[in-house]
């Protein structure tokens, strides 16, 4: 029975909630971005790395029992979580707790979907007695609200509720792909297909899974003891779990919308050097779409004790600034120019050096003379006095790895620099 209002819905079925965030993935298409961590664990946003975005989504929703599971290259997404998400972070009884790959069905088998992956630690989801789990992907930029999807699942007396937003056809072979009645009812789900169905009436836009589901707890066991038992399976939810489900069971579509506006709301998947780019230089906007200075819903992150950015010179050739950028704690930008990018924290920019259109991570060097363009240059890198990059294709594409949109990225390991010894 719904209690009598919506706030204190919400707020009931929140504590009854157990978010799993499913973290383990590298990220193949962000190519040498990911080759040393996992997708989640890539900064974004000038402080932040992309899994700070689903967790705040949870602390903020009211949703305080959380867990995290790992699998690639987890050692700096667990350092993260650690410093940032620690027990300081969460009151009595809230958590957010790490599930890494640890063999616990057999010593043969790793996480091999994310099916399996909730499944293999089923043992340790019954403890918690939550009546509804939220699953998340860890690896998507977004502001949202859990509480209202949790509550139109409760209030559609759904076993499965999935959040859902529009994007163009052409988009639509990267995702799950949803029919739906006009009720809300899923009623088609097509995992990736390379010719997407429309939305009937909307030609040229398909209907697109978030990666978020809300299932009611009993029937998620239900479901991944069968799947563990189908040797045909990928035990994976969007292959597998879910076009089986719609066929004999009740599950919704959530649209995922703008409260005031009612417009589909910000949502990016940065699964691409060019839309990891595009992203965080979307944030440098007047008004960008992406708020990150809205008090209401801050992201929180693990905050490094910094002092504030410094622009030094101001003679006519050697003049310290940037126009039209984010500047995080820690940068010094000496007699250098900084135009239309995002710099994390600890990047020095030194003298008569351009930094034009690019998003510069952390602890990177950029010496003397330098000029970059069009670039992401991943953390620690040390750019040698003079070099140019984002100038010249051909010499960038011998040097470097260049995007379909013409993003060069750069790493430690491309300029010989080994931060990760592996002899």
């Amino acid at each position: 029975m719904l209690i009598e209002s919506p706030k204190r819905l919400v707020s009931r079925i929140t504590r009854d909630t157990l978010a799993l965030v499913l973290a383990g993935g590298r990220g193949s298409r962000l190519k040498q971005l990911t080759d040393w961590r996992a997708k989640p664990a890539v900064p974004f946003g000038g402080k932040f790395r992309i899994i700070d975005f689903p967790l705040s989504n949870c602390v903020n929703s009211g949703v305080r029992r959380i867990a995290v599971l790992t699998q690639y290259k987890a050692h700096s997404l667990i350092k993260h979580i650690q410093q940032a998400w620690g027990a300081n972070r969460m009151a009595r009884d809230e958590f957010v707790e790490l599930l890494p790959a640890q063999q616990r069905i057999n010593e043969q088998s790793w996480y091999s979907g994310t099916a399996d992956a909730v499944y293999q630690n089923i043992d340790i989801l019954r403890t918690h007695n939550a009546e509804y789990i939220l699953i998340l992907a860890g690896d998507h930029i977004y502001k949202m609200d859990y509480g209202p999807m949790i509550a139109y699942h409760v209030e559609k007396n759904a076993d499965l509720t999935i959040g859902c937003i529009e994007v163009p056809v052409a988009e639509a072979s990267s995702f799950g792909v949803m029919g739906i009645e006009n009720a809300g009812r899923v009623n088609m789900f097509l995992e990736k297909p390379n010719e997407p169905p429309e939305i009937h009436g909307c030609p040229g836009t398909s209907l697109a899974s978030m990666g978020i589901y809300v299932f009611n707890t009993k029937f998620l066991f239900e479901q991944l003891i069968y799947d563990a038992d189908d040797p045909s399976s990928d035990h994976d939810f969007g292959k597998n779990i879910i076009p089986r489900v719609i066929k004999n069971y009740q599950v919704f579509a959530y649209p995922f919308r703008d409260v005031q506006s009612g417009a589909q709301a910000y949502w990016r998947d940065v699964g691409t050097i060019d839309s990891y780019w595009a992203s965080n230089l979307e944030l440098i906007g007047v008004t960008p779409d992406l708020n990150l200075y809205d008090t209401d819903w801050p992201i929180w992150t693990h905050q490094e004790q910094l002092p504030p950015a410094k622009f030094v010179f101001d003679d006519e050739d050697r003049r310290g600034m940037a126009v039209d950028s984010m500047v995080s704690g820690g940068c010094i930008i000496s007699g250098a120019l900084v135009r239309h990018s995002l710099l994390f924290s600890n990047v020095l920019v030194n003298e008569q050096a351009s930094v034009e259109d690019s998003v510069i991570l952390p602890n990177v060097v950029i010496n003397e003379r330098a000029k970059i363009r069009k670039a992401v240059i991943d953390k620690g890198c040390v750019i040698p006095e003079g070099m140019t990059i984002g100038f010249d294709s051909e010499l960038d594409r011998q040097r470097f790895e260049i995007s379909p949109g013409g993003v060069v990225l750069v790493t430690p390991d491309m300029l010989g620099q080994r931060l990760h010894m592996v002899r």
